[in-house]
């Protein structure tokens, strides 16, 4: 692919009017707004910031269109032809795309977005990204009323909402055994959803590939999830399988969702492994068949054809991760179960012929090496590098195991949501996934604009509109008076994803402007480390 020098858009900054309260809360902002309109001229619009001369792509899908966006306080007061009353600032956006600003569905900046070095999270707004969602694959925090509190104590980069990790619920009750849970034990972890559900969740997350999730079954997940449903959230699923039983796996979520009356959401949405290319086809008919039946079904993906977890996530059996890292490490040591483990690891081994290590502290040399390469290095068998590696550490790793044709027949599914599965982090000597760098640039730039798989509209609304409806969002993820006011600005000439997977921390280019909350988070391409997003409740439609 070309890469472009940086040739940032440089945005013209015209103070007009001294700033009112850029950051004052919602309900003051909206009464400030409504006492201006009554003093202005009629038709003029009074506003802090005033985004001029763009094309705007407002999240519904619709084509670009000319027009303004005007903010004042935290909110949009106006989008379209406007005539500026008293204007704080102006921002001359002409030749760029004024769009919603980015949610992402699938993130693991659980621990991160509360990090003192890392809640500025330059690496997501500096995607355009303005809302993470947490809790995501099963893991997270519990307590969701303190976790939401702990993000308002300080701020951070991006607004955060957040779902009840299934996994880390179970172990509360069950710890990390492989067990059934008994009634009691069921109305306990009812009792956990419920909670948090009450203090602000979106709905459950689950990781069914960790342990303890994959020792959940149906009727445990339908139970859990019922009280999400009630609640009005949603059921968001890392299936059991992304290869082989790939379509068991939907039909699982599918009817998890039927059975609890709760929309289904199916995260990064693939098929992994050559073996099983070309199955998402099918695992796609299911998802659009339970649609025509009624259900609420969506998925979502990061463009990419390589995925990344944990080396023991990757390569061992359930039943070889019960109990936790210790007894895993026990079972590895142990003779005998660990030839109990050989044939189940050398089969995933085969069906994951390119496993690149993240980093690997025993032996820094491995990091950024393939499993095979490591073993041709040093003419030993990649079975015995693999158990090398799971016994002294067992590090991240990226599976190359994807097709770019199925990545591309997913993402121009109208129903699949643009979502990085990354996190907020900070430039390190990891080979780490550069999806946490690039994602939605690009999904936009390269995917859209320059390999044209699908309009620019619809990859837009796949970053906005689309995951605020899945989530239930009422006042993000579009452009129009009475939103928050997140907004991204972007060239379409020249966004684009920097990272690669052996440059993982390079930035995008072609994002000058992020605002969050109606404060600019990145201005001419660079952070302003502002500290602008919020805790993201959802209002249950329960009593309380």
């Amino acid at each position: 692919m070309n890469r472009q020098a940086d040739s940032r858009h440089k945005l013209n900054f015209r103070t007009v009017w001294p700033i009112g309260c850029c950051v004052a809360a919602a309900a003051l902002a909206m009464a400030v707004a409504t006492i201006r309109v009554q003093a202005q001229s009629p038709g003029e619009v009074d506003a802090d910031l005033l985004l001029r001369g763009g094309q705007i792509l407002d999240g519904t899908g619709s084509p670009a269109r000319p027009g303004d966006v005007a903010i004042a306080g935290d909110r949009i007061v106006a989008v379209g032809e406007i005539v500026p009353g008293k204007i704080g600032e102006t921002i001359d956006c002409t030749g760029l795309i004024l769009a919603p600003g980015f949610i992402d569905l699938h993130n693991h900046s659980d621990e991160s977005i509360v990090a003192d070095e890392t809640r500025t999270a330059e690496n997501y707004i500096r995607q355009g990204c303005t809302t993470l969602v947490t809790g995501n694959c099963g893991g997270g925090a519990v307590d969701v009323e303190k976790y939401l509190a702990a993000v308002d104590a300080h701020g951070a980069g991006t607004n955060v909402a957040h779902l009840i990790p299934h996994g880390s619920t179970r172990a509360i009750v069950l710890e990390r055994r492989q067990v059934d849970p008994t009634p009691e034990e069921i109305a306990k972890m009812q009792d956990l959803v419920d909670r948090g559900m009450r203090a602000g969740a979106w709905g459950m997350a689950t990781g069914l590939i960790y342990i303890p999730g994959a020792y959940a079954k149906i009727d445990e997940l339908a139970a859990m999830t019922e009280v999400v449903g009630r609640h009005g959230g949603i059921y968001a699923s890392h299936i059991r399988s992304e290869d082989s039983a790939l379509l068991d796996a939907v039909s699982e979520a599918i009817e998890i969702g039927r059975r609890a009356k709760t929309p289904v959401h199916i995260s990064h949405f693939k098929a992994s492994g050559k073996p099983y290319w070309g199955m998402v086809r099918a695992a796609a008919k299911l998802v659009e068949d339970a649609q025509s039946a009624g259900q609420k079904v969506t998925a979502d993906q990061y463009p990419y054809t390589a995925s990344s977890t944990s080396l023991e996530a990757m390569l061992l059996p359930d039943w070889a991760r019960e109990g936790g890292r210790e007894a895993t490490m026990a079972r590895l040591a142990d003779p005998v179960q660990l030839e109990k483990i050989r044939p189940a690891l050398q089969t995933a081994l085969d069906e994951r012929p390119h496993v690149r290590i993240v980093s690997y502290k025993p032996k820094p040399e491995y990091t950024g090496k393939a499993i095979h390469e490591i073993a041709a290095a040093e003419n030993r068998p990649q079975i015995d590098v693999a158990i090398e590696l799971l016994r002294d550490g067992s590090p991240a790793a990226i599976n190359f195991g994807m097709t770019e044709e199925d990545v591309r027949f997913v993402m121009q599914r109208p129903w699949v949501a643009t979502a990085s599965d990354g996190s907020v982090k900070a430039p390190s000597g990891d080979m780490v996934h550069p999806r946490s760098f690039g994602t939605f640039p690009r999904k936009i730039g390269l995917y859209a604009v320059r390999e044209k798989v699908l309009p620019l509209e619809q990859a837009v609304r796949s970053a906005t509109g689309l995951p605020a409806d899945i989530l239930g969002f009422s006042d993000r993820g579009y452009l129009r008076a009475g939103q928050f006011a997140d907004v991204v600005a972007f060239s379409p000439q020249e966004i684009i994803d920097g990272a690669t997977f052996d440059r993982p921390f390079e930035p995008p280019l072609g994002i000058p402007l992020v605002i969050v909350n109606g404060v600019p988070a990145v201005k001419n391409g660079v952070p302003t480390k502002s500290l602008s997003g919020r805790a993201l409740r959802h209002a249950s439609r329960l009593p309380p």
